[in-house]
Parts: C-alpha cells; structure tokens; sequence
C-alpha cells in the first residue's frame, strides 16, 4: 500500500500527468460553463410542456379537454405559427411596424410591472396617502330638499308670476307642498343628495342653483331648468369633508397602488434612457416651434 502511495506520488510531480491533468480540468470546466448548444434554426421543438399549455387553454374555452384530433389540430396550428414567426423575422417584416412596435412597448410595461410587484401598504403609508390627497376620498357635500314643479308657460313672465303666488302661499302653509304644482315625472324630494345625484335628476344648472341655497330658509325660486320652473325648500345640508382612512381604505389602497407602478415606470424608463443619446434633426419649418432641450 505504502510503495502503490508512493508510486503516485511520483507521478503526480511528473511535468507531463500535470499537464494531462490540468487540461482535462480545463475541460471539464469549460463544458461546465459553457452554454448548451442552440438548436438549428429549421428545427421546431413542441416538448410536453408546451403541449399541456395548448390542452389547458382549449380547456380554458372550451370547458373541456381537448379530443386526441383536436389536440393534435392544437399542435399543428403552434408549428404553423411558429414557422410564420421565424420566416417573418427572417424577412424583417417586424421592422419599422407601428403596431409591433407599440406591443413591444406594451409587453415592456408588463415586464416592469412583473420585476416591481406590488407589495402590500402599511397603515401608516396609506394614511400618508390619504393625508396628501385629502379632497379625492373625501365625502361629499349632501343637500336634502322638496320641490314644486310648475310646467313652462310661453309667457315667462306670467309664469314667474304664478310660481311666485305658489311660493307666498307655500310659506303661509295654505297649501301642502304634495298638493302644489303641477303633475311631473320628477321626484318630489330627495334625501342626502349629492350634486352628482342632484344632477342626474334635474340637471347641472338646478344643482349649481340649490347648492346656494341655505337650509331652513323656507320655499325658495323658482329655479328655471330645461323641465320648466321649481320652487325649493332645503332642509338640511351635510357639507361633508375628510374621510377616516378606515372608511375609504380599499380606494385607497388602489390609488396608492397605481401611484407606486406609475413612479417605478417613470424610474424604470429614466434608467433605459440613461443608456441613450438623441439627437432629433426637425425641418426648417418646425424648429421655431420645437421646445428647447
């Protein structure tokens, strides 16, 4: 044992099994970190995994597996794409596309999204949020009111004059409001009524109008609309204002979420744009009006 110990020895001090040994490391090393040979260009490769993508998305529409002729219908429809693909991009015909380009642009924006996902916000970080975009979540004003509909007279000013008469009586309460006026369509009053549901109803200019109206002023107007005219008697009126963050957490969350992909997309874009220099050559005409750089 100690002569077959000692005969290695002298043959790895040996300049030549030195050599055979460390180019056989060299080779091992170099088939280790080399890349693994590309397939040939003509040569189309469908493995299984790909084959479950084209099952699962039959599956997908269909709500059921795909038969052996469809799945194999399947697979030449992928090898037909695929050729079409290659022969395209061998012809150039991607080059100079504005619809290619602008799905290149958009698969960008997806992967940027993808390398950024979105982690989940803190309490402390949506209420910062919220504190800088206050008037966005907050509640808005609300008016609760009646109204007495009079049909429009071609003679405007007898109509004014009607509506007025209508509303001194109104006051004095010889008339109920449900019985004054005439018949309409329109709802006889509203109940904790924002400008937007106010408008929806009578229209922007009638909710521009009794916005202005104090609450427990009495019957005021009329207020002239496209319907015709409207006494009003408002009362009560919310003015709304700031939200609790946990009243308006899930709007939120979204916005600052959308705040976050559009401040890492600028990030992402100015980092690729470092990599760049323009240089923009405009016509004669056009660079009295171009903007300075």
């Amino acid at each position: 044992m100690r002569a077959l110990a000692s005969l290695f020895g002298r043959l790895l001090r040996e300049p030549l099994v030195q050599f055979l040994l460390l180019g056989a490391a060299l080779f091992v090393l170099y088939r280790a970190v080399s890349p693994a040979p590309e397939a040939p260009p003509n040569r189309i490769v469908v493995d299984a995994g790909q084959v479950a993508r084209l099952a699962q998305q039959f599956e997908r529409t269909w709500l059921r597996p795909p038969t052996r002729t469809e799945l194999g219908g399947l697979i030449e429809d992928h090898v037909t794409e695929e050729i079409l693909y290659r022969e395209a991009l061998a012809l150039g015909l991607e080059k100079n596309d504005l619809v290619i380009r602008r799905r290149l642009r958009q698969k960008m924006d997806f992967l940027n999204e993808d390398l950024g996902a979105q982690r989940e916000p803190s309490d402390a970080e949506l209420q910062a949020y919220l504190d800088a975009h206050a008037e966005k979540f907050a509640a808005p004003a609300r008016i609760s009111f009646r109204q007495v509909y009079l049909k429009p007279d071609k003679d405007s000013a007898m109509a004014h004059a009607r509506a007025e008469a209508l509303r001194a009586q109104l006051d004095a309460g010889s008339i109920l409001a449900t019985e004054a006026g005439d018949a309409t369509l329109l709802p006889r009053a509203l109940e904790n009524a924002s400008a937007v549901d106010i408008a929806r109803s009578f229209g922007a200019p009638f909710a521009e109008a009794i916005d202005k109206l104090p609450a427990g002023s009495g019957w005021r107007g009329p207020i002239e609309t496209e319907y015709g005219l409207h006494l009003v008697n408002v009362s009560a009126r919310d003015p709304g204002g700031p939200l609790p963050l946990s009243a308006v957490r899930p709007a939120v969350a979204r916005e600052w979420g959308a705040a976050q992909r559009a401040n890492a997309k600028a990030k992402f874009y100015a980092a690729l744009r470092e990599r760049y220099t323009l240089s923009i050559e405009l016509p004669a005409e056009a660079k009295a009006a171009a903007p300075k750089r």
